[in-house]
This record gives C-alpha cells, sequence and structure tokens, in this order.
C-alpha cells in the first residue's frame, strides 16, 4: 500500500466525566483494534491504525485528537494541521474546523459544544501534513453523542438512584437532592438532615439504596393503613386478604394486602412509594403523573395455552383502541382473537396465541410498538 495514501478508520469517542456518560452510536464501517481503556491517556479511546495510534476526545468545550508512533510516543504536532466537519442528527448543514496543534499535544478545535450536548452528531476528521514525515495522512468519519454537562450528569445520576438510602423518599420530592461522597462515590440523599447518617454509618449506606424490611402492621399503624387505604400493588382494600404487612422502604412504610405482594415491591422500590407518596398528596390511586387505566388480571376467559388467555367484556374497550395485533400487524380478531398476554405487568391484545411467544420474550419491544401507535397498554392489578 503506497504510505501516501489516506488510512480511513472509524473512531467512536467516549468521555469518561465523574458521572456516567452517555451511551454512544457506532458507525457499522470495519472497526479498528481498539485498547483497553486503562490505556487512554486522556480519558478519550485508543485505536490501531496502521501505523499510528489515535486517541481522540469529545468535550464541551471542542475536539482534539492525539497521535502515536509505534513506541508508544506522541506524533509531533509541529507542521500538522488538520480539519474536521460536525453535523448534528436531523440537520444536514455541515460546520467546518480547522484543528491546530495545542500546548498538549493535541491537534485541538475549538468549539463550544454546550448547546447541544446530548445530541447525536457525526464528526469527519482529516490531517494534513503527516506524509512529509514518512506517515500517511488520516481520515476518520465517527459518529458520537455530545457529552452531557455537569447539571445534565447531575440529574441523571439522582434518576438512576431514584431514592434516598436514609429516608427511603423519592429524591427530589422534599427539596433539591444533596450530593454525598462516600469512599470516592457519589450518592444523593433528600435533605441535609441525612448527611450526617450517612457518614456515621457508611457501610450501611454504601450502595445507595435504602434498606427494605417486612414485618406484620400493628395496632400503631391503624391510622397509616386508614390513610393509604389500598395496596398498591394489586389495588385492593388494606384487610381485605388478612393482616396488612408492612414493608419499610428506608423509612417509608407502605403497606400490603398480602405476602404475594412482597416481591414487587422489593424488584422496584421506588415505584411503590411514588404510588403511596401520591396517595397521601392527594388522595389518587393512579400511579402519580399519569391517567393510566387499570385492568384486573382475575377478569380472564379460559386459558387456551399457558398465559394466553380469551378475553372477556372487560377487555372490549382495550381491544377497541389497541386495533392490531403489535406482532403480526393483522385486525385482533383476523386469527380467531382477540387474545390477551401480560407483558410487564400490562395486557397485551394478539390474533392469535402463536404470537404469544414474541411477546414474551420481548416485552418491552412490542410495548414500544404500541406506544409508537399511540397505544397505552393497560396495567394489569
Amino acid at each position: 500500500m503506497n504510505r501516501n495514501h489516506q488510512i480511513t478508520a472509524i473512531l467512536a469517542i467516549v468521555v469518561l466525566p465523574s458521572l456516567a456518560a452517555p451511551a454512544l452510536a457506532q458507525s457499522d464501517q470495519t472497526p479498528s483494534t481498539t485498547v483497553s481503556a486503562n490505556e487512554s491517556l486522556h480519558g478519550g479511546v485508543v485505536r490501531k491504525l496502521e501505523d499510528l495510534t489515535a486517541e481522540s476526545l469529545l468535550h464541551l468545550g471542542g475536539i482534539k485528537l492525539f497521535l502515536y508512533d509505534t513506541a508508544g510516543e506522541l506524533v509531533p504536532t509541529k507542521g500538522l494541521r488538520g480539519v474536521v466537519q460536525l453535523s448534528v442528527a436531523g440537520n444536514a448543514k455541515r460546520y467546518r474546523y480547522d484543528m491546530f496543534p495545542g500546548a498538549d499535544g493535541s491537534l485541538s478545535a475549538t468549539v463550544d459544544l454546550s448547546k447541544i450536548t446530548g445530541r447525536q452528531v457525526e464528526l469527519q476528521f482529516q490531517t494534513i501534513g503527516l506524509t512529509g514525515n514518512g506517515k500517511a495522512d488520516v481520515s476518520f468519519r465517527e459518529v458520537s453523542i455530545v457529552p452531557a454537562d455537569e447539571d445534565q450528569q447531575l440529574a441523571a445520576a439522582i434518576a438512576r438512584q431514584k431514592l434516598c438510602p436514609v429516608s427511603g423518599k423519592l429524591l427530589g420530592s422534599m427539596s433539591p437532592s444533596v450530593r454525598v461522597e462516600l469512599k470516592g462515590q457519589d450518592l444523593f440523599v433528600c435533605c441535609a438532615g441525612c448527611v450526617n447518617e450517612v457518614k456515621a454509618n457508611p457501610l450501611k449506606y454504601s450502595s445507595g439504596r435504602p434498606q427494605i424490611t417486612v414485618t406484620s402492621a400493628t395496632k400503631a399503624d391503624a391510622a397509616l393503613i386508614k390513610q393509604q387505604g389500598n395496596c398498591p400493588v394489586m389495588d385492593e382494600p388494606l384487610g381485605s386478604m388478612g393482616q396488612p404487612i408492612k414493608v419499610q422502604v428506608g423509612k417509608q412504610p407502605i403497606f400490603l394486602c398480602c405476602k404475594g405482594c412482597i416481591k414487587k415491591v422489593q424488584a422496584d422500590p421506588a415505584k411503590y412509594v411514588a404510588i403511596v407518596a401520591n396517595v397521601k398528596r392527594n388522595g389518587s390511586k393512579s400511579d402519580p403523573g399519569t391517567a393510566q387505566e387499570s385492568i384486573s388480571k382475575a377478569v380472564t376467559g379460559a386459558e387456551v395455552r399457558p398465559g394466553v388467555f380469551r378475553t372477556t367484556p372487560a377487555d372490549a374497550k382495550y381491544v377497541a383502541a389497541q386495533k392490531r395485533c403489535p406482532v403480526m400487524d393483522e385486525p385482533l380478531d383476523a386469527m380467531g382473537g382477540p387474545y390477551r398476554v401480560e407483558a410487564d405487568d400490562k395486557a397485551i391484545y394478539i390474533c392469535c396465541p402463536g404470537c404469544a411467544k414474541k411477546i414474551f420474550a420481548a416485552p418491552k419491544t412490542y410495548l414500544g410498538i404500541l406506544a409508537k401507535q399511540g397505544v397505552e397498554a393497560p396495567l394489569l392489578r
């Protein structure tokens, strides 16, 4: 191969901020070899080219490209320059920026990317001047996502944690969440009052999750049971199935109608803390911020095969709203249906029992198909 020819490679940028970075969308072109992330010198991604190694870094203030020779030494940038063209997904316009040698040994383009954080961009790199040094100039096409700014990173971290590990309350429900550094990791609490408790018992709270304990309700809980009213899992009156079960999420009590509901709360405590908090706030028994309808699991027709049921009159309005099978894209009555199956605690209607297998294998996929069609599957309670 003529060393004066250009080398074309695919380069994906990874940004490693103090909090989790957004996922990247990569090109489907032939990939080059990637060195492990801990060999990155500047927080970027390292990729082997033909006779060079390139490390790239995308940050809010611009774009950097570091080039290394076969010995791992930085290629001198004196006399080099580069060009990068940038386009934002959904916008055909391309922006061209010159890249110049930086004090850190990179080729750099100073660009204010703060207004497109979280947006997908396509970049086209090209170096100029390497051919005079006995190396081939390089050309990169890449697809990436502009890293979030600090406020966006904080918001994402709080959304992932969801609950205060001390109180068990929803983060942000009382006041702005408070960040606590614990053994080099950030966790968040609902208020300043919980900070000292975390620092006094770091081992207890290091996971960032509230402890969950299960007991039977007592007479002392009568007022709280009355205030909550219904089980947040089954939406049945507390006491209708015997003595309520008390699940303590941190310091937040949740009362359940029976032992069968415990696993649901343990699997997703934030969901049920939110439901109970909404009931206490305004007396609503529905999920906070939604008007999603629900249908009882008990209202089912004959089971034609495991997990597949014939519909009943109670399903009629949901069948009418959904209209078509999300698997076959056929009318629900085209093949002897409709039938009802469960997907992530929601009801999906299908045209024939054979479609159930695909629903069970990928419930979120088919719920997503319905959502794109404007159909909100009813909750099963």
